[in-house]
């Protein structure tokens, strides 16, 4: 153990209590900047872009691995999460110094953790709020825990997860949280399908049926300016239906409010989520440009 109580792994330091990691921070300069990425492990070449761009901007990164059991639905896809703490760090040794926090539930979630209650209104209930119950308030309560162990100057979330991005946004403007919110592309596979952890639980064969979910995608795209929205949505989702996966849904939503849209507007997104087996699978692509 060094001063720090860190573990040293490769060239990355792993810290498994706030406490050790605070201390770490603190022994910075105080115009340091931290960038930081909450994670549930399982990394991949998707996370590792994230890692890149956070350490161009900051002066520090902190990545956090931690599988939080607050916001899995079901038993077993929290019992079957992959974990693999020495392949993770492997994967972040390759871009870079980072700094590891990877605590147990016990230092996440103290006895006297006073949980944090936001009603998110639409944002909560649409999608994934719809299909996973509970999953948004399990986000929000860990995020909130780690940036405050944390107290990072920006935190970096892929938008694979844009509605999740759009929670986190919503959370931090309700605490006043000083955190940047940094929303960054998806990263894909040579094959168009979106990194993601659980493509590790698909086979070969597997991988290549879902691939109708980026079709899916693609296809909208490609009639979205014919048609209004919900035709666009219909003709999705047949499209769709042309392939093995089981579709959970499709929506076409405002790319800042994720409410969904009649007409087009700028950024608007199309979003959908589909089983391949038992893995759930979940992705997004801008049909109509921004105005950026």
């Amino acid at each position: 153990m060094s001063a720090f109580n860190a573990l040293k792994m490769g060239e990355s330091q792993v810290f498994t209590s706030a406490k050790s990691l605070q201390s770490r921070l603190d022994s910075e300069s105080n115009n340091s900047t931290v960038g930081f990425l909450p994670t549930m492990g399982a990394l991949h070449h998707g996370h590792l872009e994230l890692v890149k761009q956070a350490l161009q901007e900051n002066t520090h990164v902190v990545v956090s691995i931690f599988v939080n059991p607050t916001q899995f639905n079901k038993a077993e896809d929290l019992e079957s999460y992959p974990r693999d703490l020495e392949a993770d760090l492997k994967l972040l040794n390759s871009v870079g110094d980072v700094i590891v926090f990877a605590p147990s539930v016990e230092e996440v979630y103290p006895e006297d953790y006073q949980n944090l209650s936001i009603d998110l209104g639409a944002l909560g209930t649409s999608m994934e709020g719809e299909f996973r119950p509970g999953h948004f308030a399990g986000v929000m309560n860990v995020v909130n825990r780690l940036f405050d162990i944390v107290q990072p100057t920006r935190a970096y979330f892929g938008i694979k997860d844009v509605q999740q991005v759009a929670v986190v946004q919503y959370m931090v403007d309700q605490v006043q949280s000083p955190v940047e919110i940094v929303p960054s592309a998806i990263v894909r596979e040579p094959s168009g399908l979106a990194s993601s952890s659980r493509n590790y639980r698909l086979n070969e064969d597997q991988l290549n049926e879902a691939l109708i979910i980026i079709d899916t995608l693609h296809f909208a795209r490609g009639i979205a300016r014919q048609l209004s929205p919900q035709e666009t949505k219909v003709k999705a989702i047949e499209f769709f239906k042309n392939g093995s996966l089981e579709i959970e849904y499709f929506e076409i939503v405002h790319p800042r409010t994720l409410e969904f849209i009649t007409e087009w507007v700028p950024g608007a997104r199309a979003c959908i989520v589909g089983y391949c087996g038992e893995v759930r699978l979940l992705d997004n692509l801008e049909l109509i440009p921004s105005n950026k």
